[in-house]
């Protein structure tokens, strides 16, 4: 409890998502900085299938920084809707650092308004588990972000089961953007 300046207590109060879970620090965090810049942002996600950008929705007024996102997990729709090479695709698969880079700077474009795109583009791709895919094991996962400074990707081999490779893949996600910010 915290009191107010005559004494009386007041009950803290926390920010919940409608689930009952906490905003991710890191999420309040990337919204703070975006704020600050006056940028906005936009999300494409393979592997985390919506869970990235769920992640920055849970924090109150998201709304102002997330332009939209774009949920392409089969193959084509990541040339289709978000502009990635098909001849990259078909020689390296879904899963590949180049793949990610060009959905974070697809993603900009395609949540852009009027012809100029998002600030900021995040995507992540690559195999969750149970099983390898392509020859890639479960874990291999590859975040882009794209900026007007420049295009960066993180390349990680995590451990765990499904669930906690995509968890995990959300944090570094929003960890890679805030310091691109």
């Amino acid at each position: 409890m915290i009191g107010t300046p005559d004494g009386e207590p007041v009950q803290e109060t926390r920010e919940v998502a409608p689930d009952g879970r906490e905003p991710l620090p890191e999420a309040r965090e990337l919204l703070n900085r975006l704020a600050a810049r006056g940028w906005t942002i936009g999300v494409a996600e393979s592997l985390t299938g919506g869970l990235l950008t769920a992640s920055i929705v849970d924090v109150p007024g998201a709304s102002t920084r997330l332009r939209g996102a774009v949920v392409a997990y089969a193959t084509d729709l990541k040339h289709a809707i978000l502009g990635v090479d098909a001849g990259l695709l078909a020689v390296h698969g879904p899963v590949h650092p180049d793949v990610a880079r060009q959905m974070a700077v697809g993603v900009r474009g395609v949540t852009g308004q009027d012809g100029v795109p998002a600030d900021v583009g995040v995507s992540t791709t690559g195999v969750a588990g149970p099983s390898a895919s392509d020859g890639h094991p479960p874990g291999t996962v590859f975040i882009g972000v794209a900026t007007p400074a420049g295009t960066s990707v993180v390349s990680l081999l995590l451990e765990g089961d499904r669930d906690a490779i995509r968890r995990e893949t959300v944090r570094r996600a929003l960890r890679a953007v805030v310091e691109a910010v």
